[in-house]
């Protein structure tokens, strides 16, 4: 179930609340009692990092981004940098 953030157009209260995705959203705001809560848009929070399905899957040649890489240097071809500070 996903977590939904909701702020108050009246008095400005904020809150998150756990809800089912097919539940209604909630419109009176807890502490004021006002029927001005209203949905607020936020990002994910999580992140997909690793190797896995989702990375390395369905994808085809030098495409692949696999979390080795330091930032696809190594599916582009070309050499991870150096561990001591020195060019290769």
């Amino acid at each position: 179930m996903p977590i939904y953030e909701y702020e108050c157009k009246a008095c400005g209260h904020r809150l998150e609340k756990l809800q089912k995705v097919s539940a209604a959203p909630l419109t009176d705001c807890p502490a004021c009692q006002a029927p001005e809560l209203g949905r607020l848009i936020s990002a994910a929070g999580f992140r997909l990092a690793g190797g896995g399905w989702y990375e390395t899957d369905f994808k085809s040649g030098g495409k692949k981004n696999l979390a080795g890489d330091a930032g696809g240097d190594a599916a582009a071809g070309g050499k991870p940098p150096a561990k001591d500070g020195a060019a290769a």
